[in-house]
């Protein structure tokens, strides 16, 4: 830069940076955020059905579906319970008309709460359950598509079921446990235990 203009531009420079900083701490303050402690509410899938269709002495495989106003975080956690899935993992894909995702902001221990308010297809739903505290953990992760094509996706938080989510959910024997984990403020699971 020329000498000539430098002196001139530190006014505009400081206050260029000082408007970016107050934009951003603005924007933070009216972020939804989820703590990683939220429980989820049971009760909210009322048209789940499920059918076991593979049984073996080393796993089970359910069809677990879930049909237009069922909430399918909290069905999966009360498939969970109902069907003693202490180790699990499984894969959906369907549409839903809203969710809320969220995006781990691992140096503030929390989630920023990512809203969907429309009608979109799940591309891709994965996850796992294991157990905390004797409790059964569902932790899944989607991808969303919108009528446009493009996506979003993160941690699951809520999904609102518009017509159908179709989930394939393999329990295996050996249950797994999570253990808390200070640093990053979750409950990881512990394949010691």
């Amino acid at each position: 830069m020329c000498p000539r203009y430098s002196f001139g531009m530190r006014p505009f420079v400081t206050s260029l940076a000082i408007s970016l900083c107050l934009a951003l701490t603005q924007a933070r303050a009216q972020e939804q955020t989820i703590l990683p402690t939220r429980p989820i509410p049971p009760g909210k899938a009322p048209h789940m059905q499920v059918k076991l269709v593979k049984d073996t002495p080393e796993e089970r495989v359910y069809a677990v579906i879930f049909l237009k106003g069922d909430e399918a975080l909290s069905g999966m956690v009360d498939f969970a319970n109902k069907y003693h899935a202490n180790d699990a993992h499984f894969t959906a894909i369907g549409a839903i008309s809203s969710a809320t995702l969220g995006w781990l902001d691992l140096s503030r221990k929390i989630y920023v709460a990512i809203p969907v308010q429309q009608q979109v297809e799940v591309v891709s739903l994965t996850g796992d359950i294991a157990t905390f505290q004797e409790k059964p953990v569902v932790h899944m992760h989607a991808v969303l598509s919108k009528r446009d094509g493009s996506t979003v996706g993160g941690h699951v938080w809520e999904l609102n079921v518009n017509p159908t989510l179709e989930f394939f959910v393999t329990v295996n024997n050996t249950p797994l446990k999570k253990r808390p984990d200070d640093p990053s403020g979750m409950k990881l699971i512990d394949p010691t235990q």
